[in-house]
């Protein structure tokens, strides 16, 4: 089981979550950053992996970039991912979607339609 976890909130109960040799995918820190981590609690909540992700890490090469944008524009053109907006807002709401949008309120591509 792979689960993932957005900061110091949700860590402990993220891990929670998994089952033995589970693995957490540690990827922001919206809540804050995670306290220094004890491994010994990997090992008695199961032998589970931690890991922290970064973009860079895995497209830190030309040729690495051109590949995975490849393999993604690939997946939006088959349909199999979806890039739409996921919210709008009318022109005169925009102070509205700003506070939703400072707030963590929304997710992905949010539009002000006129």
């Amino acid at each position: 089981m792979v689960y993932d976890s957005v900061g110091k909130d949700t860590f402990l109960k993220s891990l929670d979550c998994l089952q033995a040799r589970g693995l957490l995918a540690l990827f922001g820190n919206s809540s804050g950053p995670v306290d220094a981590l004890n491994t010994g609690l990997l090992s008695a909540k199961g032998s589970l992996y931690v890991t922290r992700p970064t973009l860079m890490g895995y497209v830190a090469k030309r040729e690495e970039l051109v590949a995975a944008a490849s393999e993604l524009f690939e997946l939006v053109l088959q349909g199999k991912i979806k890039v739409g907006p996921r919210q709008q807002y009318a022109l005169k709401d925009a102070q509205q979607a700003h506070r939703d949008l400072e707030s963590r309120k929304t997710t992905g591509s949010t539009i002000l339609v006129p």
